[in-house]
C-alpha cells in the first residue's frame, strides 16, 4: 500500500499504532525517516529491523515522543500524538542500557514510575508484585541491580516499563548488551511475556535472528524507507528485493542475463548453470538474480538423476562445523561462491565433504526465487 493511499484510509478497528506519511529530517539535510506509512495491530509483536543508520531507532523515538516528526502523523489508539508529550503517551520504553537505578532495590526501581505519578502505596505494592511475577523476579525484590546478572537487570527494566500498563511497549535493542546464551534465553522470555500481558510490543533490532524468532510481523528498513512488511516466514521465503533477501538470513544471489521474455515468465542465461525459466509477473530488465537459500541446496558425490533439478558441478572451498550443521562454501566453475547449510546426521560428525572435493550441487526449481530489484 502506498503512503498516499495509506494516509487517506482509516485505520482498521484493531490498529493500535498508525504511522502516516511520517518523515524526519535533521539539520544538515539528513533524512532519517522518509515518508513512511503503516499500521501496527493490537497485541502484535512488531519488529523494526535494519542495518545501523536505517532510521528504525528514530522512528521508535518518534512513536515514544522523544523525537518530533518533521511531517506526517502518528496515531496511538486512534489519537493523534502530535501535541502529546512522552510522559502522557500510552507507551513505555525499554532502553538498550536498561537505565535502572543502582542505589534502589529491584522493588523500588519498579515502583518508581508509579510513585512519581501519585499512585497510592497499596496499589503500587500490588502492581509491583504483579510486574515482578511476570518477569520471574519476585524472589529478588529486595536486591540491588549491581548484585544481579545482565539478564536479570534487563528483566527489572521490563518490569518497570510494564508496571505502568502501557498500551504499547517500545524496546530499543533490548538484548544487544547480553551474551549469546542469555540473548537466546531472553528472546523466549520476551515472547512468553508478550503473550502473557497481551499488549503490543514494538522492538528495534539489527539482529535478523532476533526479529525472526520473536516478531509476528517485521518491517525491514533501509535508508529511511520501509522495504517490506511481512511475517517472518513470508520475508524469508518471499523477499521482494535483493536487499531484503540478503538482509534476512543467508542467501545465494546468482546473477543472470535475460535472453527472452514471456507473458508471465522470463528465460535467464545463468553463468555455469545454463538457461533457466522463471515465472514472474514483474517487469524485468536486462538482468535479474536467482535467489536460493543455503538449506535448499543439496550436495551429492554423484550427479543427481532427476532431470527436473537445477544441478552443477562445484568444488568445495571451505567447511565450517557447528555441531548439528556445517556451513559449506562451494565454488561454481565461473568462480562465484555458493553457501550451503548441511545437516550433520552422522554420529561421526561433519558434512561428509572436505576442502578440495569435487561434488554435485542441486536444488528444486521451486526453491529458486527471481529478484528483479
Amino acid at each position: 500500500m502506498s503512503s498516499a493511499n495509506m494516509s487517506d484510509a482509516p485505520p482498521s478497528p484493531d490498529t493500535i499504532v498508525s504511522i502516516r506519511n511520517v518523515s524526519k529530517r535533521f539539520p544538515g539535510g539528513v533524512t532519517a525517516v522518509d515518508d513512511i506509512s503503516f499500521d501496527i495491530a493490537q497485541n502484535e509483536f512488531f519488529a523494526l529491523l535494519g542495518p545501523s543508520g536505517c532510521g528504525k531507532t528514530t522512528l521508535l523515538r518518534m512513536i515514544s515522543g522523544l523525537e518530533t516528526p518533521t511531517s506526517g502523523q502518528i496515531l496511538i489508539d486512534g489519537q493523534d500524538m502530535s501535541l502529546t508529550p512522552p510522559n502522557k503517551r500510552p507507551t513505555n520504553m525499554v532502553f538498550q542500557s536498561y537505565a535502572v537505578f543502582p542505589h534502589m532495590t529491584v522493588a523500588d526501581n519498579v515502583a518508581y514510575g508509579l510513585r512519581v505519578t501519585g499512585v497510592a502505596e497499596d496499589e503500587t505494592k500490588r502492581r509491583v508484585g504483579e510486574a515482578l511475577e511476570m518477569v520471574k523476579l519476585s524472589h529478588l525484590a529486595q536486591r540491588k541491580p549491581d548484585q544481579m546478572s545482565g539478564g536479570q537487570r534487563q528483566r527489572v527494566a521490563l518490569a518497570r516499563a510494564l508496571v505502568k500498563r502501557p498500551k504499547v511497549l517500545l524496546l530499543d535493542e533490548p538484548l544487544s548488551a547480553l551474551d549469546a546464551k542469555l540473548r537466546d534465553d531472553m528472546r523466549m522470555e520476551l515472547t512468553r511475556l508478550q503473550e502473557t500481558v497481551g499488549i503490543t510490543f514494538i522492538i528495534v533490532t539489527h539482529d535478523q535472528d532476533e526479529a525472526l524468532s520473536m516478531a509476528t510481523r517485521i518491517a525491514v528498513m533501509d535508508k529511511g524507507a520501509v522495504q517490506q512488511i511481512a511475517t517472518p516466514a513470508e520475508l524469508y521465503e518471499h523477499p521482494k528485493s535483493r536487499f531484503v533477501a540478503d538482509f534476512i538470513g543467508k542467501v545465494n544471489l546468482i546473477e543472470g542475463r535475460v535472453v527472452s521474455k514471456k507473458p508471465n515468465a522470463v528465460v535467464l542465461d545463468v553463468p555455469s548453470i545454463g538457461k533457466m525459466e522463471m515465472a514472474t509477473k514483474d517487469l524485468v530488465g536486462e538482468t535479474a538474480a536467482i535467489a536460493v537459500r543455503p538449506e535448499k541446496l543439496k550436495i551429492t558425490k554423484s550427479e543427481p538423476k532427476d532431470a527436473k533439478l537445477v544441478k552443477v558441478k562445484v568444488a568445495i572451498r571451505d567447511v565450517a562445523y557447528y555441531g548439528d550443521t556445517s556451513d559449506v562454501v562451494a565454488s561454481l566453475p565461473d568462480g562465484q561462491d555458493l553457501y550451503v547449510t548441511v545437516q550433520n546426521e552422522s554420529r561421526e560428525g561433519g558434512s561428509g565433504v572436505e576442502r578440495g572435493d569435487k561434488v554435485w550441487m542441486s536444488w528444486e526449481p521451486k526453491d529458486s526465487l527471481l529478484l528483479t530489484e
